[in-house]
């Protein structure tokens, strides 16, 4: 393992592994009589990645790469430690720790730092990212650590995105000299050849918002002028301009940017009109920065944030370590539920899919219970949305679980014995099935029980059912929810923030080291083996699990409080 020149082709040559060698086993077993983490995990686990799991990622020719499995190592290591490129490769040179679980000799030099961001891009580029955390729960299937139809929980947090947050006057201005910096970069003399003078005061420092006006006349002003440099330059690169110019990325995000917030000049030198809010797109559509085009804003009680969200699933029985079992890092907008599909199809592909899914509120809906029951045989448990309707919070109100549904006939029976005369299936907000079912104004206007039943003045009482299937597990889900075992086997679901916590705490989770989702979800994905990892360690030594953290008050509270 030893340093290599930079060459242009590596191909991959698999090797034996061998063993630890004597001189590194006797100096680490000198310094750690006890064992730690990383000298543990080669005794226990062995390797756990071979060299033959990565040859689809490295071509068949060219000069012999390093030991894949030995740089998959350092990653997880890296990442268990909050390690830069720079500071991992150190530590292959120096920590005796490390070179025993890479089964090292005590002399070796180790490599230059690139090759782990090398390494990484192989995976992206691959398709491999999940195969760190496949390979490693596969051995705890073998070792009975990891059962199927067993219990897991999940549950999300917020990730900031490894860019500047920007309010909208800062984002096109540096939008816009992204774009120039990108051109002065592969065109200089095409671009000096004809920029205005004051663009190189305007443009040149970064756009930050101490710089900016402050008076809301004057932010306007600015705005227009940013976005009539904008489209002038667009314009340019449209009509005199070498036409490769047009594919840059940078010049993507500058039409993009300004599209979504300009409207685009009705005459050249026109002025560029801001869009109103009415105007503007969802905020799942915006872009938030020019230099991750696919971080977004979004805000969840007080927290405001723009980046994206890690969800994760983590086993939850009491003779096994908690283990992570997948990962999965979506837009910061994409609400929790819409997550869970993606859950349930990588759990079934592993062959761990759980018998009972227990997660909070944000991630239930009739369509997902029914959904994971039917095509995955999961009990999706947690605290279904309370119906919000007047009826419900009116004592004695008529709210729909008193009316009796027959499905074949397609017909709803209020309380009073009166039949619904319309049933249609419509689509609700998000595109939603739904069945609309109304009764007659007539019939509901000489009713005694309409003032509990519905305020409508032009129509009878009107209802909005779920399909069938998710009509019945909704009602089932809010009777088991009213019962007091629910909430005692719901408890259970609590220990999975005790795992965002110590991701976040101890392994950087919520702030992201790459730009751009999919090296985020990488990150996601490397950041779970390593917890994994600390896990197991702890396990195979017998360190019984961390019960929450009270702090000495809470601890002296009486026990009925």
């Amino acid at each position: 393992m030893s340093l290599l020149p930079e060459v242009e082709t590596v191909s991959l040559k698999p090797e034996p592994i061998g063993s630890v060698p004597e001189e590194t086993a006797r100096v680490s077993r000198a310094a750690f009589p006890k064992g730690n983490t990383y000298t543990r995990m080669r005794d226990e686990l062995g390797v756990l990645w071979e060299d033959e799991d990565f040859a689809g990622l490295f071509p068949t020719r060219g000069q012999p790469a390093l030991a894949p499995w030995r740089l998959a190592l350092v990653t997880v290591m890296q990442f268990a430690e909050g390690l830069s490129d720079r500071q991992a490769a150190d530590a292959v040179r120096s920590r005796i720790d490390w070179k025993y679980a890479l089964g090292l000799k005590l002399e070796d030099p180790g490599f230059d730092f690139s090759v782990l961001s090398e390494f990484r891009s192989r995976l992206l580029e691959g398709g491999a990212e999940h195969m760190l955390l496949e390979k490693l729960l596969e051995e705890c299937k073998k070792r009975g650590l990891l059962k199927s139809r067993g219990r897991q929980r999940t549950d999300s947090t917020h990730v900031l995105a490894a860019v500047k947050a920007m309010g909208r006057l800062e984002c096109i201005g540096e939008t816009l000299r992204a774009a120039l910096n990108a051109l002065a970069t592969v065109a200089p003399q095409w671009l000096r050849g004809w920029a205005p003078s004051e663009w190189y005061e305007r443009y040149g420092p970064r756009v930050e918002e101490y710089r900016l006006p402050r008076s809301d006349t004057e932010r306007k002003e600015l705005a227009e002028q940013i976005g009539a440099d904008g489209f002038r330059l667009l314009r340019k690169i449209e009509t005199d301009a070498p036409e490769w110019l047009r594919d840059l990325e940078a010049i993507h995000t500058l039409r993009r940017v300004f599209s979504e917030r300009y409207h685009e000049p009705e005459e050249p030198d026109g002025p560029a009109r801001l869009r109103g809010k009415e105007e503007m797109r969802p905020a799942a559509e915006i872009v938030q920065s020019p230099y991750d085009t696919e971080a977004r804003y979004s805000w969840k009680r007080e927290v405001h944030w723009v980046g994206y969200k890690a969800h994760l699933t983590e086993t939850c029985e009491q003779d096994g370590p908690n283990l992570i079992t997948d990962v999965q890092t979506t837009i910061a907008t994409s609400p929790d539920l819409r997550a869970l599909e993606a859950v349930h199809r990588a759990l079934g592909e592993k062959e761990i899919l759980p018998k009972e899914h227990l997660v909070d509120a944000g991630y239930m809906g009739s369509k997902e219970m029914s959904d994971a029951r039917s095509h995955y045989g999961v009990d999706l448990f947690g605290p279904m949305p309370r119906d919000g309707s007047w009826q419900t919070k009116t004592e004695g109100g008529i709210d729909s679980t008193r009316f009796r549904i027959d499905w074949e006939a397609q017909v709803a029976t209020c309380p009073e014995g009166k039949k619904s005369r319309y049933w249609k299936p419509a689509l609700k907000r998000h595109g939603r099935d739904v069945v609309a079912v109304l009764f007659d104004k007539a019939v509901c206007g000489v009713c005694e029980s309409r003032p509990l039943c519905t305020r409508s003045k032009f129509t009878g009482r009107e209802l909005t059912l779920r399909p069938q299937p998710q009509h019945e597990v909704l009602l089932e889900a809010r009777k088991r929810q009213s019962t007091e075992e629910f909430w005692e086997d719901y408890s259970a679901r609590a220990g999975v923030e005790g795992t965002v916590s110590q991701g976040v705490r101890g392994f950087g989770l919520r702030r992201s080291r790459y730009v751009g989702m999919a090296k985020t979800h990488l990150q996601h994905v490397i950041t779970a083996v390593a917890i994994n990892m600390v896990r197991l360690m702890a396990w195979f030594a017998a360190i019984p699990k961390a019960q929450t953290r009270l702090s000495p008050f809470a601890r002296l509270a009486p026990a009925d409080c």
